[in-house]
């Protein structure tokens, strides 16, 4: 598999990562992590270098299931993991902290689940309104400059909070939502990211599954799944839904390609500085994922897909009480 350059500080990785979260955290129970490690290093036999993970999945859960995966091949891969929330309050991911001693002893937890003694790219997971973002990138300078951590990202902010973060340490990367069903980041985002230098790793570029050949309203997924509040799944937003993608999936047979497939293409057709992170329990999903790296989409084809779904899908990601918290720009 080819690779991309994300940002001006030299991190280099696959075409395509490989996102692990739904192995432990958000969709239902976790994998069985005999599945979980042999799914991991399908992917990376398959030409993938770039795992991303966090704390929050699963408590460290997932952090050790990458580290475990990957530990035979550590030098040859690129891990990104996160900080942001405090790990010592339930629910988890209801409480942020980006708290300088927080953020240090979230490395060395990611450090030791990780069985590394380095964490490729560290990045902030949300904005914390507590801490001004300059201490934020001031200590994962501190990080860079220890050797513990190479490379500083952002994930959830706004073009304001990118700056001001740049200014003290080099930012990377950013990773937000980006996909043909979420647009937000395409009007004020993207071109300042460009214009400073910095990649973009779109998570969930599948729509949160919407993109693929298995959908069902929000009320027939389990409670602990992310789906259950994501008003994309619900009402008419749905139905709505459901049609475009449907169009897409005609679109996707025309080309002998899976609608994932498509919806990875249009995602790499925006930018050889964009590197979507898909997931996947399958090993038979994250081997269709990665064809998806060979597929061309013409000027037509992308114009096609604007016209069945020209402004991302109906309804928000997130309920306002949650979306509200990602940025303060």
């Amino acid at each position: 598999m080819k690779h991309r350059d994300l940002g001006k500080q030299g991190l280099n990785v696959s075409t395509l990562g490989l996102g692990t979260m739904g192995m432990s955290y958000a969709y239902g129970p976790p994998s069985d992590e005999e599945e979980g490690i042999k799914t991991i290093q399908h992917a990376y036999e398959l030409g993938v270098n770039f795992f991303d993970t966090a704390e929050l999945y699963g408590h460290g859960h997932n952090e050790k299931l990458v580290g475990s995966a990957v530990k035979g091949f550590r030098e040859n891969v690129v891990l990104a993991t996160k900080f942001g929330f405090d790990m010592t309050v339930e629910p988890l991911g209801s409480r942020f902290n980006s708290h300088p001693d927080n953020i240090r002893k979230v490395a060395e937890n990611s450090l030791r689940y990780l069985q590394t003694d380095y964490i490729d790219v560290f990045y902030q997971h949300i904005l914390d309104p507590n801490i001004p973002i300059e201490e934020v990138a001031g200590t994962v300078g501190e990080l860079i400059k220890e050797g513990k951590v190479k490379y500083f990202g952002l994930s959830n902010v706004g073009p304001e909070t990118i700056r001001r973060a740049y200014a003290v340490t080099p930012v990377s990367v950013l990773q937000s939502e980006y996909s043909i069903f979420e647009r937000e980041v395409e009007e004020k985002t993207l071109p300042v990211l460009r214009e400073l230098g910095i990649g973009l790793v779109p998570y969930a570029p599948l729509g949160r599954g919407f993109l693929t050949d298995v959908v069902k309203p929000a009320e027939e997924y389990a409670e602990d799944d992310y789906r259950r509040i994501d008003e994309r799944w619900k009402g008419e937003n749905f139905i709505y839904n459901l049609r475009a993608t449907e169009q897409l999936k005609e679109m996707a047979a025309d080309k002998d390609i899976t609608v994932a497939q498509l919806a990875l293409a249009w995602l790499l057709a925006q930018g050889e500085d964009i590197v979507p992170i898909p997931g996947s329990r399958s090993m038979t999903r994250v081997k269709q994922n990665i064809g998806a790296a060979n597929v061309k989409l013409a000027q037509a084809d992308l114009n096609r897909i604007n016209e069945i779904i020209p402004h991302g899908a109906a309804g928000g990601r997130l309920p306002a009480e949650i979306i509200n918290n990602f940025t303060s720009d």
